[in-house]
């Protein structure tokens, strides 16, 4: 005689349920979109316990939506057999640093896990994935990390590129060693690995050297320090002190001579609006060329980051002008720029 065993019980049942919490989910903001925007961090998890629960009222899954909460993963369990790991972002993407490889704790018995996103940056929209379909990478906090991108095309994921099914990885006695030696086979010259013990924030798992990028590279992480790190614009002996550790933990890259990013081939001439302003310090001018670059930086950086950055409180509505002035205020002690008056011309350049 024949047995069939089902290796995923009521699996079309189930995922019938994530879609109506999905399309319930996207029509809420609708509704009050206010809400839903407070939704954020572990807020979103008995939101989407109440919903399901709800929704599962005549289905198999009647009475057992269970909110698992704390350090657990996942956030949410049906059935004692499929698990929801819920995930926000305020900002106006579909990325985010998600669980630990080693998942360690792993709700026993939960076979079948699925993420589900709500992207609170406007305009808000939630998805669900298959939880091993949307991690793209690996990044290192305190431990290896994945990444989640909800758009991530089929092919690419992490798996894919280690040759090796999530549920095969994630029951090997040490799945780091995988991971890592797919990472050291695409090493370059000069580069190598590493570990960051005591940081939440992400960062590549390969050390860089900045000379080793390209121009293009450099330039996007010169943008972001303007941005982020208005100090380089003033004239204190560690002004760019806070970029350089950031670059290391967050970016995986050693600028040996960070100073030069900003100040090599000195002064220069330049014109602007038809007017040219003589002897400006590179780093002056290195801002106005940039300046559409890092007015989408601004834009697209949520003022809850830009306030942990300058130290300053600021807004959605009022964070352009803020970062105007703050660099304004920095520059005016810096020697041979009495003759520009920085703050005009960040406004005429954006504005």
């Amino acid at each position: 005689m024949v047995v069939s065993v089902n290796s995923e019980p009521h699996k079309s049942e189930f995922n019938a349920l994530l879609n109506s919490t999905i399309e319930e989910l996207n029509v809420h903001p609708k509704k009050s979109a206010k809400k839903i925007e407070q939704l954020r961090g572990n807020k979103l998890e008995p939101y989407v316990r109440d919903l399901m629960t709800d929704l599962a009222v005549g289905s198999q899954f009647e009475n057992s939506i269970e909110l698992i909460g704390g350090q657990k993963f996942p956030d949410i369990v049906a059935k004692k057999f499929y698990g929801i790991e819920v995930k926000t972002t305020t900002q106006n993407h579909w990325k985010t640093t998600g669980n630990s490889v080693l998942e360690s704790t792993r709700v026993d018995d939960v076979e079948r896990i699925f993420m589900l996103f709500g992207k609170l940056g406007k305009p808000i929209e939630f998805r669900c994935r298959a939880y091993e379909e949307c991690l793209s990478e690996v990044v290192v906090t305190h431990s290896p990390r994945y990444l989640i991108d909800m758009n991530l095309e089929e092919g690419k994921t992490i798996f894919d590129k280690i040759n090796t099914p999530y549920d095969t990885l994630r029951q090997k006695k040490n799945p780091i060693k995988p991971i890592t030696d797919y990472y050291k086979s695409k090493l370059k010259p000069g580069q190598d690995l590493w570990w960051i013990q005591d940081t939440e924030k992400a960062s590549n798992l390969i050390i860089n050297i900045w000379n080793n990028l390209s121009s293009n590279e450099q330039n996007g992480f010169v943008n972001k320090a303007m941005v982020m790190f208005p100090e380089i614009f003033g004239h204190r002996q560690d002004k760019y002190s806070r970029f350089a550790i950031w670059l290391v933990k967050n970016e995986g890259v050693v600028c040996p001579n960070v100073r030069d990013a900003f100040t090599a081939k000195g002064r220069a001439d330049i014109l602007l609006n038809n007017k040219e302003y003589k002897h400006v310090p590179r780093i002056f001018i290195n801002l106005f060329e940039n300046i559409d670059f890092i007015v989408e930086i601004l834009v697209n950086t949520s003022a809850i980051e830009l306030t942990d950055y300058w130290n300053e409180r600021t807004n959605e509505k009022t964070k352009i002008l803020d970062w105007i002035e703050i660099v304004s205020t920095n520059s005016k002690s810096v020697r041979g720029t009495k003759h520009l008056d920085i703050k005009k011309i960040l406004m005429e350049l954006i504005f």
